[in-house]
């Protein structure tokens, strides 16, 4: 089951380039077993929130915001920010928390980070837990399309599409990263407020009352419809298949991920321990999924 939210112990921040400094913080027993928690996004944060998965008992909890996001400096930053930097940016965290081994938890985007890194650096890691699996393959790009999450949620998605004129749904994330970057702030704001609630139509299984509040944050808004656009139209800086591939596969540990890239990963990778919420949709909030993912933990902290 859930753990209370635990306070950090130690906070601070960690220069990584001339430009970007990333804010962390550490939660739990600092003698604990540690975790890395890997946010989504791109553009998300962390808090303390973000520790409930894990036993403080057992658990030295790390969590840092990813370049330009929560409170790094400097806010909303797209220079020098790439899956590749903030891959590198979480081997520099290990480093600097004098961590040999770790176990890596991330959802959604944090999943693939998650990938990335182990692959990377898969002599750092003792374990990943995985939610919500995204494998950026070219294949999964337009499930958030109208052929995909469009499908199921069709009057959101006929929102957010027709916000842009005909002309410029070929490309829908790069027209909007074009429109969100647009000098005119209530141009940028509009496409803003525009993605961010086609993103919040369909991210639980059941809305809650307050999913749109966010939406009343201007500064909230842009920052994160920026971010993902702006990752979006690049692919992710990936190779369609990557995280995905043999080769990379061939480096990897136990994960326990939870639906079609989900499968797709564990036949690609048959060890997986696989488990489906049929009562959850993609939040990791929800009971369900908060549920089987504070188990997972448990169960490493047993190892």
């Amino acid at each position: 089951m859930p753990y209370p939210p635990s306070e950090p112990y130690d906070e601070g921040y960690l220069q990584v380039s001339e430009l970007h400094s990333l804010y962390y913080m550490q939660c739990g027993n600092p003698q604990g077993k540690p975790v890395v928690f890997l946010h989504g996004g791109p553009g998300g944060s962390v808090g303390v929130g973000d520790t409930v998965y894990f036993n403080p008992a057992l658990y030295r909890i790390i969590l840092f915001a990813q370049r330009g996001a929560g409170k790094s400096k400097p806010t909303a930053e797209l220079r020098e920010n790439t899956t590749w930097h903030i891959v590198d940016d979480i081997e520099r965290i290990r480093e600097k928390m004098g961590v040999d081994k770790w176990l890596v938890f991330g959802g959604s985007w944090g999943s693939t980070l998650a990938l990335a890194y182990s692959q990377t650096h898969p002599s750092r890691c003792k374990g990943l837990i995985l939610r919500g699996l995204f494998l950026c393959r070219d294949e999964d790009v337009p499930w958030a399309g109208r052929d995909g999450s469009g499908s199921l949620f069709p009057e959101a998605w006929d929102e957010y599409e027709s916000f842009l004129p005909p002309s410029e749904r070929h490309d829908i994330p790069a027209s909007y990263l074009a429109r969100i970057n647009s000098p005119d702030r209530s141009i940028s704001l509009a496409a803003a407020r525009a993605w961010n609630k086609w993103e919040m139509s369909h991210g639980q299984l059941v809305p809650g009352a307050n999913v749109y509040d966010k939406l009343d944050d201007d500064d909230w808004n842009l920052s994160h419809a920026r971010f993902e656009a702006h990752y979006f139209a690049q692919r992710c800086f990936l190779e369609d298949g990557q995280l995905v591939g043999k080769e990379n596969l061939d480096k990897m540990y136990d994960t326990v991920c939870p639906p079609r890239m989900a499968w797709d990963f564990k036949k690609a990778w048959p060890s997986v321990e696989l488990h489906f919420v049929p009562d959850a949709g993609h939040s990791a909030k929800e009971p369900g999924t908060t549920k089987l993912l504070s188990e997972a933990a448990d169960k490493f902290a047993e190892l």
